[in-house]
């Protein structure tokens, strides 16, 4: 184990599998300290998953959802999970949004302490957080995006929460990327190759309207690829383990791991703030290949 660590912060049970798995699971085996922060219980979820759904699975699904973090986490390799300790918020204008315990009804600065305590105990020089609109507008992945960042900008301020410990700037501030341009559009042209009808086609077209309104922001530009093609199984696997969310007939599973490979072996990420220079919030050519690149 190096001195090197990188902490990851995600809204639901299922989120650490879906955005970065592989990537982390590549630090771990060189040796870097990972670091995962879930933000919710997932309590608030749909049970997505026919063969898993059960009364039993229905009246305590927080239950259900840690225990399928947890096989996730040792799929992954986390070396430590975080709770922070809130309820699933659902989406607006629904019931569970409304509940007082929930992360979207939280006070701000009281949330960002809480991460900010465990950025100080952890001491990571990388920090994975979402883009504000990463999670097409669910509350809980807004709310990661914004006590991200000002998490990133507090925990090395003594004069915020001289209670949670000593103060430590992390280095770098990432975004995470799922269904990036490049991945989703190699993806989209093999279905269409095929003669089958593209899970992806929905992203296509969501692309489209975008660029025909100019109120809506451009999506942000990848300046980060970490080549996971050793470790697109463990991805799978985590994602499997979340049997309750995940149906292994569905999108993540429908396209072969070596066709994946082929296609596109990256996970992608936006160099959202940085204290070491470099580009942020800009396309590099050729991309980074590494999240600590800069870092002594």
């Amino acid at each position: 184990m190096n001195d090197r660590c990188i902490l990851t912060v995600h809204a639901h049970p299922d989120d650490e599998s879906s955005k970065g798995a592989g990537t982390i699971a590549r630090y771990r085996a060189d040796g870097v300290r990972t670091i995962l922060v879930c933000c919710t219980g997932g309590e608030a979820g749909d049970i997505l998953n026919d063969e898993a759904d059960s009364e039993e699975a229905r009246a305590d699904l927080a239950a259900v959802r840690a225990r399928e973090l947890d096989d996730a986490v040792a799929v992954i390799g986390y070396d430590t999970l975080h709770k922070l300790g809130y309820r699933d918020s659902g989406m607006p204008e629904t019931e569970a949004n409304a509940h007082p315990d929930c992360f979207a009804q939280a006070d701000i600065d009281e949330a960002t302490g809480r991460l900010v305590a465990i950025i100080r105990a952890e001491r990571p020089q990388v920090v994975v957080t979402y883009d504000w609109d990463h999670g097409r507008g669910h509350p809980d992945h807004i709310r990661v995006h914004e006590i991200g960042h000002l998490a990133f900008d507090r925990a090395g301020d003594s004069a915020w929460y001289p209670e949670a410990g000593e103060p430590w700037a992390p280095s770098k501030l990432y975004y995470t990327g799922v269904f990036t341009r490049g991945r989703v559009e190699k993806l989209h042209a093999w279905f269409e190759e095929r003669g089958e009808e593209s899970p992806y086609l929905q992203w296509m077209e969501r692309w489209a309207e975008r660029e025909q309104d100019p109120t809506r922001p451009a999506p942000k530009p990848v300046t980060t690829q970490i080549d996971v093609s050793d470790w697109m199984h463990i991805t799978r696997d985590a994602l499997a383990a979340h049997r309750t969310q995940v149906p292994t007939t569905g999108v993540w599973f429908r396209v072969p791991i070596e066709v994946q490979r082929e296609l596109y072996p990256w996970e992608d990420y936006t160099l959202a703030a940085s204290r070491v220079g470099g580009p942020v919030l800009t396309p590099t050519s050729p991309p980074e290949s590494d999240l600590f690149a800069g870092i002594d």
